[in-house]
């Protein structure tokens, strides 16, 4: 029986738009470098309306900061803007193994943020990459808080519980 605190599978990149008139889709990887998200097959598409495809990636290119993909399910640009906005999911077992204390982005999203005293701040709705350190981009009820995804800051991950705690001021 799948253990629902550890999902089968991870969130690699997004769907940004369609690309050109033939259907391919520029795609926004999660990934360092943007061709690794090709690695991690298969894929699935989770539209935003709820619906779940599995595409079958023909070609791909690297286009700037993401990747162009031509897909089967995709023949006109009308097609590709159908799957604008979807997220790409990979099966976790595609993924190399970690070192202890690293994780994967897609694992830290959804996780409730509390901080050392216990106030709940929201839920990781994304990361960002700054250059300097990543950025947790935290939705609570009230507001939207940005918090430096760093050792000083975060002080403990916990995947099973799906909660993560950060040494952080809630008013900032």
């Amino acid at each position: 029986m799948p253990d629902p605190a550890r999902p089968e599978w991870i969130e690699v990149g997004r769907v940004a738009g369609a690309y050109g008139v033939r259907g391919w889709l520029r795609i926004q990887p999660h990934t360092t470098r943007s061709e690794t998200v090709l690695d991690y097959q298969p894929w699935r598409v989770r539209q935003r309306s709820g619906a779940v495809e599995t595409p079958t990636v023909l070609e791909a290119q690297i286009h700037g900061k993401g990747l162009i993909v031509r897909i089967a399910e995709c023949q006109v640009r009308e097609d590709a803007e159908r799957w604008t906005g979807g997220t790409i999911e990979c099966p976790v077992s595609a993924l190399p193994a970690l070192a202890a204390g690293e994780y994967y982005w897609g694992e830290l999203l959804g996780l409730i943020v509390e901080t050392v005293d216990g106030v709940v701040l929201g839920h990781v709705q994304r990361l960002l990459e700054t250059g300097a350190n990543d950025v947790l981009v935290v939705r609570g009820a009230d507001r939207e808080r940005l918090v430096p995804y760093i050792p000083a800051v975060v002080r403990r991950v916990d995947k099973d519980a799906r909660r993560m705690v950060v040494d952080w001021d809630p008013d900032f």
